[in-house]
């Protein structure tokens, strides 16, 4: 084993620990455990984290009869890993075993060279094992909201490795057969996961940016026309301005984390497109003039993003939620106030919890008489609800799935 594939380990098994220890998140954490890895290992240890998470649930039940009690978190971690090379990646037995016994304190590399080696001498079949489920703080909410089946179906989606959706800035067909990309219902191209983006062609000329189909959804309904004032609400990562922008719209984008908003710069520098950058409280900040139109991306709980993201069910637990509701309405009630007369506000998140999203909707129209849902023609006609479009992981599931969200547009009609 190299040196390097030793560091590679162990800095994803630090990035797990960190995850599953400290409830942060794997994007919050991999820039520091990776930061003396060569960009190729960096980019390793970052998978090898995010799917050794994806597939512990399934680990675990084939470590449990093993242990007689779990191990700490580091030596669980090494443990999963090791299952998840051997497993899933078909990674030669000897070496993974020999890898995952270097990564813990010798004190426990006994154990680990043990357990590993018990688990290896049974007759494994690791296909047949249950597809491992959503955390049971988020599980039980999810059945209760869209039915056992549906959540079923939502968790064989998360199993697979997302592929990679694009946004085009135009011209989509084209760069479809560029790319050799698949078109979808609303233009997003999807390729195969594992691409190198960085290498793709248009990637330099910033042909398309990175975003998943799901997240594509809400600027589409905002239906931003060329010269409207759009404020793009909460707007890092910047694809949906990208969005509003390549569309001839002119755009505030606003966000509360200057470090993100830097990173919504720099891709409209890639892109060549422009908006006014704006760092501030959305709840304490007030435009010069009302807006045309205001595309909310509300703060949540990312429940919808599991696929990407699997170490959302380990760095939370269902706690805070509550918070997060009572920030949505106020980011609603204040993006109301600075609309134009017949202005439009479309209000997305990648939440799955019905009270993040339709709940949300209703209270809203309770409170504010002035306003109407307005009718949004949807790419699949199973995203359709009385509020506006909900898009479940399950929904294309013979396409490689979509982020869940929910979407709604409302019309200022005094």
């Amino acid at each position: 084993m190299s040196d390097n594939g030793r560091q590679t380990r162990a800095a994803a098994i630090r990035a797990m620990t960190a995850v599953t220890e400290k409830g942060v998140t794997l994007g919050d954490v991999l820039p520091r455990e990776t930061k003396d890895l060569p960009p190729s290992e960096a980019a390793r240890a970052g998978r090898l984290a995010t799917e050794a998470l994806r597939w512990a649930n399934r680990s675990d039940r084939l470590l449990g009869p093993h242990l007689r009690l779990k191990p700490e978190d580091p030596v669980m971690n090494a443990l999963r890993l090791a299952l998840y090379e051997i497993f899933e990646e078909g990674s030669a037995p000897h070496g993974v075993v020999d890898a995952a016994v270097a990564n813990v304190t010798r004190s426990k590399s006994g154990l680990v060279n043990g357990v590993l080696r018990n688990v290896l001498r049974k007759d494994v079949d690791w296909s047949a094992l249950p597809v491992p489920q959503t955390p049971k703080w988020l599980r039980k909410k999810l059945i209760s909201a869209w039915g056992k089946q549906a959540v079923e179906a939502m968790e064989r989606v998360q199993t697979s490795r997302p592929p990679l959706d694009l946004t085009c800035r135009s011209d989509a067909a084209t760069w479809a057969k560029t790319l050799g990309a698949t078109e979808l219902p609303g233009g997003s191209l999807r390729l195969a996961p594992g691409v190198q983006v960085s290498a793709l062609p248009g990637y330099d000329e910033g042909a398309w940016w990175v975003q998943d189909a799901g997240a594509s959804v809400a600027a589409r309904v905002l239906n931003s026309q060329p010269g409207e004032r759009i404020l793009d609400l909460c707007a890092a990562p910047g694809g949906k301005t990208m969005q509003l922008a390549a569309a001839g719209a002119r755009v505030t984008a606003l966000d509360v984390s200057e470090a993100r908003m830097k990173r919504v710069s720099e891709n409209l520098t890639r892109t060549g497109l422009a908006a006014e950058i704006v760092v501030a409280d959305a709840l304490k900040w007030s435009p010069e003039a009302p807006f045309d139109a205001i595309l909310l991306d509300a703060p949540c709980s990312a429940t919808g993003t599991l696929r990407r993201h699997p170490d959302l069910g380990y760095a939370r637990d269902g706690s805070g939620i509550e918070e997060l509701i009572g920030l949505q309405a106020q980011l609603l009630d204040r993006a109301a106030k600075m609309l134009t007369r017949n202005g439009r506000l479309v209000y997305c998140t990648c939440s799955l919890l019905p009270e993040e999203g339709e709940a949300q909707i209703d209270a809203f129209l309770a409170r504010h008489s002035d306003f109407q849902l307005a009718e949004i023609t949807p790419d699949d006609p199973q995203w359709c609800v009385p509020q506006g479009l909900r898009l479940r992981p399950d929904h294309w599931e013979d396409r490689g799935g979509i982020d869940g969200f929910f979407v709604a547009c409302l019309e200022n009609r005094p």
